[in-house]
């Protein structure tokens, strides 16, 4: 495929990668529209609504492209041309939808943010993490309350965009539950 200057530039900065690197990074978008075309003409795929389109091909993206965890709202934007707001609601669509073929995503996504959650001071007070998607938000308190619904669920820090508070109990039986 020839593109041009302005879209390889323009590819790039969606990608978030050099202009050289845009035809490796593009193999596994590939690999994943080659499967969406496979599954069509097998019959197994077949799709009368474009929505259910959407879903299939963020699902392929998912597999393909972004290594088995979930992509932030803003990856899906760029590579959409959506709001964040439909981008969130395509990717809760997207969970719920493929909610079993996506389990190690989902899981492998819970368990990074577990992970990334630090402490302002070692060993006291509640965990902060950054979370650029309020899916994850929604799905790691899911798991609290799978785990014990006595627990209380992780919430926005006061006056931040995407900062959210886990309480120490909270952090623990997921550390737990995640094998960290």
């Amino acid at each position: 495929m020839h593109l041009t200057r302005d879209e390889r530039s323009q590819l790039a900065l969606i990608l978030g990668c050099a202009q050289g690197e845009v035809p490796a990074r593009l193999k596994d978008y590939q690999q994943a529209a080659g499967e969406e075309y496979v599954r069509m003409i097998l019959g197994q795929k077949v799709f009368t609504r474009g929505q259910d389109i959407r879903e299939y091909r963020l699902f392929l993206l998912i597999q393909h492209v972004f290594g088995k965890r979930l992509p932030s709202d803003k990856e899906i934007s760029g590579l959409f041309q959506t709001t964040a707001t439909q981008s969130r609601a395509l990717l809760r669509a997207v969970m719920s939808k493929f909610q079993y073929e996506l389990q190690e995503a989902i899981q492998g996504t819970l368990a990074d943010y577990v992970r990334k959650a630090t402490q302002a001071t070692a060993g006291q007070g509640d965990w902060s993490v950054v979370v650029d998607s309020e899916n994850v938000v929604e799905a790691l308190n899911r798991e609290i309350a799978q785990l014990d619904g006595t627990l209380p669920q992780i919430s926005k820090a006061r006056g931040t965009v995407s900062t959210y508070e886990i309480a120490n109990s909270s952090y623990a039986r997921l550390k737990q539950h995640f094998g960290l």
